[in-house]
């Protein structure tokens, strides 16, 4: 599976992040030739156990991160942060866990944007916005190298195209920039070799600090 980076957009102090961003963002990719190949959606819900009282089950993880990839529709990734644990499941688990009520969605996320093709660069921009809600609480990225499946060997290359759309963004005077969060994958048993898990666990530590700002919004 090709290299992906997920990067998220980071205002700057005072701003706020708009519909403008990513409307700029999408022309800015299309002014480095990129070509349109239509939308992409991704979900993410953050669970909480279902328990009077967690103390009776410290072993149970106190919240975790549930989320569907646009590329992986017949799967569905779990990841809980807390003890760097990355699980792949059947979509169907969502149902099961909705029967099961021993989890609760309290916050559900969609991501919705377009996908650009760049030479070997696959490019995805899109908002955050809470489901049943317009309010557009962050932009993310995937940055997608489609020769090469090597953590690793892709650095480099995806580090300059980073550095490229970095430059071609800053002519547009926005208030932020896209931010790519190192990871540690070995962290969560991943190697070198690129696995949607990967892209999982990119997704949660991205969200993590976005959950904060939904959460007072969106009540379960």
């Amino acid at each position: 599976m090709p290299v992906k980076w997920v990067l998220y957009w980071q205002p700057n102090q005072g701003s706020t992040v708009s519909t403008q961003i990513l409307n700029e963002a999408a022309q800015c990719a299309e002014s480095i030739n990129g070509v349109k190949e239509g939308r992409w959606k991704a979900t993410l819900n953050y669970y909480k156990p279902m328990l009077r009282d967690q103390s009776n089950h410290p072993d149970l993880p106190r919240d975790f991160l549930g989320i569907s990839l646009a590329d992986q529709p017949s799967k569905y990734y779990f990841i809980i942060r807390s003890q760097r644990i990355v699980v792949e499941a059947d979509a169907s688990i969502q149902l099961i866990m909705e029967k099961l009520q021993s989890y609760k969605s309290k916050v559900s996320l969609y991501f919705d944007g377009f996908q650009y093709q760049l030479g070997d660069f696959r490019l995805r921009v899109g908002r955050v916005v809470p489901v049943h809600s317009e309010s557009i609480r962050g932009i993310v990225m995937e940055v997608e190298y489609l020769p090469i499946s090597s953590v690793e060997k892709a650095r480099k290359v995806m580090e300059e195209f980073v550095e490229i759309w970095h430059e071609a963004l800053s002519k547009r005077s926005l208030s932020g920039k896209f931010v790519n969060t190192e990871l540690n994958f070995g962290e969560f048993g991943l190697g070198d070799h690129y696995t949607p898990q990967h892209t999982g666990v990119q997704y949660a530590i991205v969200m993590a600090h976005m959950i904060a700002t939904v959460q007072p919004v969106v009540r379960g």
